[in-house]
């Protein structure tokens, strides 16, 4: 695991070497665009200090590890080709959701998770789970828990998936990747993904069913409490 993270993470900056080439094309102002530039930078280098800098000593912060530096490396991928403000926000959410996962293993192994992280609509409407829940689904246990475990090593920041919002917690498997990937595998998922959608419910905080929430859809209107990046502490 550690000789994969230290692969990702050479892979990331040499995709930020080559990002930083010169004559790129650029379709928006010199303002906007250094600003947008600016913004993605500095959430991927914080990503990538934090991934060089932190170790797993267990299955959930390795894992929750892995999976920031996987971000790392797409928003490297991303900062290579960036040359508008909406690609440079691409890289900025990339990072942040690797952030996400940071912040996470941090709190798996016992540190302070540090500052508050910017949260997108997506995220905020999803959740967070706040008890132990089991759904049987075909045969199989999904676990879900407020907190890492040797049962549940798996964490998802929260957000929409294929059109279904998953809480942020952790899970006894990843039953989201297939949907995020596509192809072999997606459908089951799907189909997993509407069982768990009523059994763990959603909304700003999701315990045994969730407040205000049905497998039809929310109940009663929410509050997103985003408005952009603005506002984050240095931190860390």
């Amino acid at each position: 695991m550690t000789v994969l993270l230290v692969l990702l993470v050479v892979v990331g900056l040499l995709a930020l070497a080559l990002g930083r080439r010169p004559g790129r094309p650029t379709a928006a102002g010199p303002a906007d665009l250094a600003d947008a530039e600016a913004e993605a930078r500095r959430w991927y280098d914080r990503l990538g200090g934090q991934v060089l800098a932190l170790t797993g000593t267990d299955e959930p912060s390795r894992q929750a590890l892995a999976d920031a530096a996987e971000r790392y490396t797409a928003a490297g991928s991303q900062l290579a080709s960036a040359s508008t403000p909406a690609q440079w926000r691409l890289v900025t959410d990339t990072a942040l959701e690797g952030l996400h996962f940071v912040r996470a293993a941090r709190i798996a192994v016992g540190l302070d998770p540090g500052p508050d992280l910017p949260t997108g609509a997506d995220r905020a409407r999803a959740g967070t789970l706040t008890g132990e829940r089991a759904v049987d689904v075909g045969g199989r246990t999904v676990l879900g828990s407020p907190d890492p475990s040797a049962r549940t090593a798996h964490y998802y920041p929260g957000g929409t998936v294929a059109g279904r919002p998953v809480a942020a917690g952790w899970y006894s498997e990843p039953w989201w990747k297939p949907m995020l990937l596509g192809g072999v595998g997606a459908v089951g998922g799907v189909l997993l993904a509407d069982a768990l959608f009523s059994g763990f419910g959603g909304g700003p905080d999701v315990g045994w069913g969730g407040p205000g929430f049905d497998a039809a859809g929310w109940g009663g209107d929410l509050d997103d409490g985003f408005d952009g990046f603005g506002g984050f502490g240095d931190g860390w």
